[in-house]
């Protein structure tokens, strides 16, 4: 009997809504209005690389060729990844082992290699000498490790002069050989030439983050292990940072992001939110369903909350450093913000140019909330112009 007064009750419902010109009643999910959205170059595909710095870093420098009225330009990743490869050997060596050695990498390997290096279009250097048609460095990386460790264990009593030799072999045998000319448009250049007439200058930028086990308003070693170089990034309160963020996109200037992407709130449809999860496991009568889940099955149902837009938690600087220091805040991943868009609320989210391909609900864009960035942001490399005017004094970079 009660099935079929609800039954009946369904009917009358759904012949109410006929009678009103069927009525839309499927619930939406994301809504996203762009306020601000900055010039970028195409969506990339990293594929099976761990090369997310290089390729957010090379998005970066040509999103700041963009800003500056210049053509758009297809970058080489892979002639930065060759170079700071040949570089971290070098240093493992010299150090016994001592060093992170490992695919990953930073923004500043980006800028140094900009800087120590140059630069090549794509065309010139696509990485691609193994007859695949996108990135799969799984055998590159393994190789070069196991080389080097061989060279540290030092066979012979002492190191020979061909180990650099030989490991150079190896990366350009993978990736292909660093040009020292090429032509482009026409014109024969240098990598250093190329860079120099694109006219962008590495030490214009700097790096930003926020801890407070580092005094504020200082440059520190960010203690990140794909940090090899030993970058400083400046130290700002938790306000100020998002502050620069906020800026940066409001002056017209794109951000690379270096962000922990492993929360259950950044997904791959394209969302990076913080979740309230205690408030969605115990908010009204639907508490009641969580009892006796596994979970795994407690995981999915919180996916399905936050397929729409739901509270998010209130960040604080002290939860930032809590993350950092237990190790659920990590250096994941290498992206580019380049604007601003609301959804259908009007909440704020930064618009995010991921190196995943196009194969996802936004083409390759990110939506990720102010919550998200403020809790999870590792550091961000912008133009130091994009700073703040006070809080650029305070940093003494002006």
């Amino acid at each position: 009997m009660k099935k079929f007064a609800v039954a009946s009750l369904l009917l009358a419902c759904t012949l109410t809504a006929g009678a009103k010109g069927k009525e839309k009643v499927k619930e939406e999910g994301y809504v996203f209005t762009p306020v601000k959205e900055l010039k970028i170059t195409p969506v990339k595909n990293q594929s099976r690389s761990s090369t997310c710095w290089s390729y957010s870093g090379i998005g970066f420098l040509e999103s700041e060729l963009l800003r500056l009225g210049k053509p758009e330009y297809d970058l080489s990743e892979m002639f930065v990844v060759s170079h700071s490869y040949k570089d971290k050997a070098d240093k493992y060596v010299r150090l016994h082992g001592k060093l992170n050695f490992a695919p990953g990498g930073s923004f500043y390997d980006v800028l140094y290699v900009w800087k120590h290096y140059g630069a090549v279009p794509e065309t010139v250097m696509n990485g691609l000498n193994y007859g695949e048609p996108q990135n799969v460095h799984n055998e590159l990386d393994a190789v070069s490790r196991a080389y080097v460790d061989a060279v540290i264990k030092n066979p012979n009593g002492k190191l020979t002069p061909a180990w650099k030799k030989g490991f150079d072999g190896i990366i350009d045998a993978y990736l292909g050989e660093l040009s020292a000319k090429f032509m482009y448009n026409g014109k024969e250049y240098t990598p250093q030439s190329f860079a120099g007439e694109l006219g962008l200058n590495a030490d214009d930028y700097v790096s930003i983050t926020s801890y407070t086990h580092q005094p504020f308003y200082q440059p520190f070693v960010l203690e990140i292990e794909d940090n090899w170089r030993g970058a400083y990034s400046y130290n700002v309160p938790l306000d100020d940072m998002m502050a620069i963020m906020r800026n940066a996109i409001d002056k017209g200037y794109t951000i690379a992001w270096g962000a922990d992407v492993s929360e259950k709130g950044f997904n791959r449809d394209g969302i990076g939110v913080v979740p309230d999860v205690q408030v969605l496991e115990t908010s009204g009568s639907d508490q009641d369903r969580w009892v006796g889940l596994s979970q795994k099955e407690k995981d999915e149902e919180i996916k399905k909350m936050i397929s729409k837009p739901c509270k998010e938690l209130e960040i604080t600087q002290e939860m930032r450093q809590q993350g950092y220091d237990n190790y659920q805040t990590t250096d994941d991943h290498g992206m580019l913000i380049y604007g601003i868009a609301t959804d259908q609320n009007g909440k704020e989210y930064f618009m995010v140019k991921n190196s995943w391909g196009t194969n996802n609900k936004y083409k390759g864009t990110w939506y990720v909330s102010d919550a998200y960035a403020a809790y999870k942001t590792m550091n961000f490399v912008v133009h130091k112009d994009a700073v703040p005017a006070g809080i650029a004094v305070k940093l003494g970079i002006k």
